[in-house]
């Protein structure tokens, strides 16, 4: 199959219809003659109809070709259909009538010949095989008639790609296909199939070609349905002259690949790591995802001169989400719907566009703390402020003032939050995360740690690439069993725990984001990570002076109380978490009885929580609530 460009609207067209005309006439001629009894008159080839194209295309014989006259003329040419009914008794051509015009017909008409095998004709209907109706296909006609649309059978399945734009590796797409040669199979790697698809379609423009789409989730498995797929698609990539791209997600690489194996064309594989086809040429170019400056030139372009951003905001942007193409174009979207202007908007917009890939592999946690709600001593309280303003200029620091273009190594942010449980390590990830706006999503390591080699890594990998395109915050609670010190290798086992933890803290380095660790237990961590760490926060268990400034502050003002004294209250020995839980038990009792939130209830919830925790509840407790 050669592919070629279709005949163009207009003059061209008129000119090919013409042409066209007359070879049919040729052939009304020689049907005149058969039905005369007379000698068959030469054939008029009349250059510069379809059949001429198509017989370029497919690399018809001057059989094939008289034959797809001979059902272009039944269909097209009344006066031909009239005498091929007189001279078969139905108006269809048959096999026998092909043979008295083309004495090669029997060959022309194999199965694996290239009228049957492009599916060009159809011999339809049952009986022998000499009286079966030969039809020309649909598409077909309508090619020779200069008229061009997707195939029908096609519908659903492939879908042409409008959407075009420039950017990194059009030129060598371009180039691929520019030289002599048979066309190599083109595979993209890369992780944004968006751009991806609107570089293919940039690069398919520039060369005269419509570019064409197919999920390699929609190739059929069975091998014949496969098969047959695949020759209506080469088909159908000649007569519109375009190239077929098809997508391949995760584990879809090998499907995409046989399935091109089965075609000539011009075809472009698409995934985030290519199976190569077996058919050669074949050519592998790298398609990174957006940088910094492509993503502000993106959100420039989607959002328009109204959305009302400064500069800096947009540099902002740019930097925190790495959103492919189709992303920005969501969340500017979904900002504009707002009917809002300013930075806001846009940023919410992105975040919910940025959590799609993480949200299932970790638990989002909804975060509406403030600064306020954290009770910790003054030194702590001053680092975590430190790491809130370290997160807000990363960009300046990295970007602007050149760290990352010395080394980009070593400029992720994972710090350790180490305290007894209630201490308030969750609480102020929550807050961190509200006061930079950003999605704090919580690991849960029993879905993360595996027993099977190299599970565990790939689980974390997968964790991490999906939290980039947001720079979300990742919350690693109660951490130890994976961050703990690592062993003395005295077997297998110890040597594939030691290469779990060596891949993590790469990660953390690498992780544009924030990684907080925690862990109950600060001297099991292993000193290796805590190089690593540029942030370790000491949440001490409260004292009295916290205590009542938890207990002060731990009823919404929303919820009734009476009479509640959180000096004598800070006499009960208990973690921040341990007092939220009293004061929502309290609550929930006062309310059952219909009343604002007294003492009675608050001691009532305490012993239950001291029964909880297994403590004792003494006398010395009791007297907080006399």
């Amino acid at each position: 199959m050669r592919p070629e460009r279709p005949p163009e609207p207009g003059t061209a067209l008129a000119a090919s219809r013409a042409a066209l005309a007359r070879r049919l006439a040729g052939t009304r001629e020689r049907l005149q003659a058969l039905a005369a009894g007379a000698a068959l008159p030469p054939i008029d080839a009349a250059p510069g109809s379809g059949l001429e194209i198509l017989a370029r295309m497919f690399d018809l014989s001057a059989a094939d070709v008289e034959i797809l006259a001979l059902c272009a003329a039944a269909e097209l040419d009344a006066e031909s259909a009239e005498l091929v009914q007189r001279l078969t008794g139905q108006p269809e051509p048959v096999p026998a009538l092909a043979e008295r015009l083309v004495p090669e017909a029997w060959d022309a008409l194999c199965p694996e010949a290239p009228l049957r095998h492009w599916r060009l004709i159809d011999l339809g209907g049952g009986g022998a095989l000499r009286a079966r109706p030969l039809r020309l296909d649909e598409r077909i006609l309508q090619f020779l008639l200069g008229t061009t649309y997707l195939d029908r059978r096609l519908e659903g399945l492939i879908v042409p790609v409008t959407e075009a734009e420039e950017g990194e590796g059009l030129e060598a797409l371009i180039a691929a296909w520019s030289g002599a040669g048979p066309l190599p199979v083109l595979a993209l790697a890369g992780p944004d199939p968006a751009a991806k698809r609107r570089r293919c379609a940039a690069a398919a423009a520039r060369l005269g070609r419509r570019l064409l789409h197919l999920r390699a989730a929609d190739i059929p498995p069975d091998p014949a349905q496969r098969a047959a797929l695949a020759v209506l698609a080469e088909r159908e990539l000649a007569l519109s002259g375009a190239a077929l791209l098809i997508e391949a997600g995760e584990g879809e690489g090998a499907a995409a690949s046989r399935f091109a194996d089965l075609m000539l064309g011009p075809v472009i594989l698409s995934a985030p790591d290519p199976v190569l086809t077996e058919r050669g040429p074949r050519l592998r170019i790298d398609i990174s995802p957006p940088g910094r400056d492509a993503r502000r030139a993106l959100w420039l372009a989607a959002l328009g001169p109204g959305a009302g951003l400064t500069g800096p905001e947009t540099d902002r942007l740019a930097e925190q989400f790495a959103l492919d193409a189709s992303g920005i174009d969501s969340a500017a979207a979904l900002a504009r719907g707002t009917g809002q202007a300013g930075l806001a908007p846009v940023w919410q917009a992105a975040r919910s566009q940025a959590r799609r890939a993480l949200d299932s592999l970790a638990e989002r946690l909804e975060t509406s703390a403030v600064w306020a709600d954290l009770v910790l001593a003054p030194e702590p309280l001053a680092i975590l402020h430190d790491l809130e303003h370290h997160l807000r200029q990363a960009w300046t620091v990295n970007r602007s003032w050149g760290w990352a273009a010395r080394s980009p190594r070593g400029l992720g942010t994972a710090a350790l939050f180490a305290g007894a449980s209630g201490t308030g390590k969750t609480l102020a990830a929550e807050v961190l995360a509200n006061a930079l706006s950003l999605d704090l999503f919580r690991i849960d390591l029993s879905q993360v740690v595996s027993k099977y080699i190299g599970e565990t890594e790939k689980n974390l990998s997968r964790i991490f690439a999906a939290a980039e395109d947001g720079g979300a915050i990742l919350l690693f609670d109660e951490a130890d069993a994976l961050f703990g010190k690592r062993s003395e290798v005295k077997d297998s086992h110890d040597r594939y725990a030691n290469v779990e933890v060596s891949y993590l803290l790469q990660r953390m380095e690498s992780y544009r984001g924030l990684a907080i660790l925690t862990t109950n237990q600060k001297a099991a961590v292993d000193q290796a990570f805590l190089r690593r760490l540029r942030y370790v926060v000491t949440f001490a268990f409260p004292d009295a002076e916290a205590r009542a400034r938890i207990w002060a502050g731990i009823f919404p003002p929303e919820t009734p109380v009476e009479g509640l004294d959180p000096a004598r209250l800070s006499r009960l020995n208990l973690t921040g978490g341990s007092i939220r839980s009293i004061a929502l038990n309290a609550a929930f009792l006062a309310a059952g009885a219909g009343e604002p939130v007294r003492m009675a209830h608050l001691a009532r919830a305490a012993q239950r929580e001291y029964a909880k925790l297994e403590k004792p509840f003494t006398g010395s407790e009791m007297g907080a609530f006399r």
